[in-house]
């Protein structure tokens, strides 16, 4: 699968990009890595996704500031808890930024509405960016993911917004607990939301990865 993608450098972002056959205009999903994630983490759902869709997967601004593992991160400076809604600003800035730059490096996509997958912060992140951009939010993927702390006021933004929580019972990373709560706080401000639970850790199992693709598809 990566043999088959582009590297992409813009305004310091480093992106990679699977480009569908085809003149388009084509649909566009983004791909959201979690923490010490990069450019090359989210690909593993790239074969369960729309072959017409223009996939992009960037590689979050700020170093992880792991002590073990290095990668990347959507907050400059990560909390020892979950991050807060107030944490995400810079980066969402900064992927605004990104995103006026995009139609020109690539002309044959929609970059007017788009979907976006976000794994554990990354998906945190994702619901950052769509409280603050909602009308180019088409449908929001949260996997092994949470939502950030503080958000809820912020969340009847999301109202109408196809939603898809996918998580693993036995995550140690980021508890079950959580994405319960998310798909109570979703539905309570009016997001479509829709659940799959697996017998697994902080991944998806084979269950949800379908019902992923069926969601994008």
């Amino acid at each position: 699968m990566l043999a088959d993608l582009q590297d992409l450098n813009i305004n310091g972002w480093t992106l990679k990009v699977r480009q569908p056959a085809g003149e388009g205009p084509h649909p566009v999903i983004l791909l959201i890595h979690g923490w010490t994630g990069d450019e090359h983490s989210m690909w593993v759902f790239a074969p369960r996704l729309p072959k017409h869709a223009l996939l992009i997967a960037p590689r979050a601004p700020y170093p992880s500031n792991h002590p073990e593992i290095a990668g990347y991160s959507w907050v400059q400076e990560r909390a020892d808890g979950f991050s807060t809604l107030e944490m995400f600003p810079p980066a969402v800035a900064a992927f605004e930024t990104l995103l006026a730059e995009l139609p020109a490096h690539l002309p044959q996509a929609d970059f007017a509405r788009f979907g976006m997958a976000g794994f554990s912060q990354g998906s945190a992140f994702s619901v950052a960016y769509a409280t603050q951009n909602a009308a180019r939010v088409q449908r929001l993927a949260m996997l092994a993911g949470f939502l950030p702390e503080a958000s809820q006021a912020a969340l009847p933004a999301l109202r109408g917004l196809p939603v898809f929580i996918a998580h693993g019972t036995q995550d140690q990373t980021v508890p079950v607990s959580r994405a319960h709560a998310a798909r109570e706080q979703l539905a309570a401000a009016g997001a479509q939301v829709r659940y799959c639970e697996s017998e697994v850790g902080h991944k998806l199992g084979a269950n949800c990865v379908a019902e992923l693709a069926d969601f994008f598809g």
